[in-house]
């Protein structure tokens, strides 16, 4: 990211004292053409919309904010070329001791952002800040900032710029480019700059939303909905491109893999399939759901053949699963109902009754394995339920997510209540013997520390694409 810093730091500094330089510079060679717009918009990474971090790297990468002094530095880098590795340097060695400019001032971080300046001022240069990626995101964050800064010069740039000049500069082209790669920051900084850019169309008479249907791109697709095309709305819903394609038959048309790939298998998959071909049918008008293209094909028989690989895939994968859960929930429902019958401490000879019965200890092991039992059986029923489904390509959308969900919630339940069962027996057969009692509590816990992140993932997976999406 360094190298990126300095060369967008130039490219800031050059469009910033000489406004009128030409945006295109057309070469006899195509391949010694210079068109900075579009060479932009093919570049997601160094967006904040191509970063995409998870939960943690995303939170540092929110908190951490750069000093006034650091951002006079990055735009005031020199154009000077021999002074470019100077300049990196300077770069490198401004990083120490700057997280106290970095840290949002609000109350409840404060504490946080003292113990990251401690860390990091007591550690500078030691392998705990490379391993953390604090200094990856700094950089990330300050590329993301000049990148933005850039558009905005282009931006005002391009305000009064003639039709001929548009094309020169490629930036129908750039914003089309922009669409397949979910670059939103690139796509609103050239609308307001100039409206028409977002009518852009390729060989193909395929505009910016088409391709964001085709390259499921969210953000770029939700400018429909957000109104930013209410003159043209039903123009949108309507076109077609060459081969007869509508959104909709475009929308049935299996994802490009760097889409599907963030997603945990095969099922989950095709549930954001499903999700992205309805959402696409809530906006289109009702004459494309039975138009057909120049194959006569319509768009749901498009999405079923684009698609009947992934069914399989899915099913495969989610019998698997469903499989070794349904074993480990087979196995802790047997052992928490033996432990039902064979209580610690055993029974009163005479009367039946459990020794250790006025005990409050004996009420959380009893409690706790009735729990246990109870829903690691509730966990076998759903998960043969999702052994004997039927697969149809709608039971990814709803059925199947929902039954694995809640068989992981109850499993997981299981697991804990059989951990604390087993925890409330050992405190009943050692009283007193206070330290045997840590160290086993303390070592049976490691089973929910192992369980949680490793299924984490896949459960808010499933909570987000089945709960909470729209």
């Amino acid at each position: 990211f360094v190298n990126d810093i300095v060369l967008l730091g130039v490219a800031l500094n050059l469009l910033q004292r000489f406004q009128q330089m030409p945006l295109a510079h057309k070469s006899k060679s195509e391949s010694d053409s210079v068109q900075p717009l579009y060479a932009l918009a093919r570049m997601p990474s160094v967006f904040p919309s191509g970063s995409g971090y998870g939960f943690i790297r995303q939170f540092l990468y929110n908190i951490l904010r750069l000093p006034e002094r650091e951002m006079h530095e990055l735009y005031s880098i020199n154009v000077s070329l021999p002074n470019l590795a100077k300049e990196e340097k300077q770069h490198k060695t401004s990083f120490t001791g700057r997280l106290c400019g970095w840290i949002l001032s609000i109350s409840s971080i404060k504490l946080l952002g003292r113990l990251l300046i401690y860390v990091h001022m007591s550690f500078q240069n030691s392998v705990l800040i490379k391993l953390s990626g604090i200094r990856e995101i700094y950089n990330q964050k300050m590329t993301h900032l000049l990148v933005l800064e850039i558009l905005n010069c282009l931006f005002q740039r391009i305000q009064d710029f003639k039709e001929s000049e548009l094309v020169d500069a490629s930036a129908y082209d750039a914003m089309l480019q922009a669409a397949k790669h979910g670059i939103i920051e690139f796509i609103d900084a050239m609308r307001k700059g100039n409206p028409d850019l977002l009518w852009a169309i390729d060989k193909n008479k395929r505009g910016i939303f088409s391709h964001a249907v085709l390259n499921r791109r969210k953000a770029v697709f939700q400018l429909i909905r957000d109104g930013t095309v209410n003159g043209r709305k039903e123009i949108v819903k309507c076109r077609v491109d060459v081969f007869g394609n509508s959104m909709l038959h475009l929308a049935g048309y299996l994802g490009p893999s760097s889409d599907l790939d963030r997603r945990s298998g095969p099922a989950m998959q095709m549930q954001r399939e499903i999700l992205w071909f309805k959402a696409v049918e809530g906006i289109v008008h009702p004459k494309c759901k039975e138009a057909k293209n120049s194959d006569d094909k319509k768009p749901r028989e498009i999405f079923t053949e684009s698609h009947r690989e992934m069914v399989k895939a899915g099913e495969k994968w989610a019998k698997d699963t469903a499989g070794s859960f349904t074993l480990v929930a087979t196995l802790i429902t047997t052992i928490m109902f033996a432990a039902a019958f064979t209580v610690p401490g055993g029974n009163n000879q005479d009367s039946g009754v459990p020794l250790f019965l006025h005990d409050y200890t004996f009420n959380i092991f009893i409690i706790a394995d009735a729990i246990s039992l109870f829903t690691s059986s509730t966990s076998v029923l759903l998960f043969i339920g999702i052994l004997t489904a039927r697969y149809a390509e709608k039971d990814f959308l709803k059925s199947l997510p929902l039954r694995l969900l809640f068989g992981l919630i109850a499993l997981f339940l299981s697991v804990v209540s059989m951990i604390v069962a087993f925890c409330a027996s050992l405190a009943m057969l050692l009283k007193g013997h206070h330290g045997v009692i840590i160290t086993a509590v303390s070592f049976a816990s490691v089973p929910v520390i192992v369980l949680v992140p490793s299924q984490l993932r896949l459960f808010l997976e499933i909570f987000k694409s089945t709960v909470l999406s729209n």
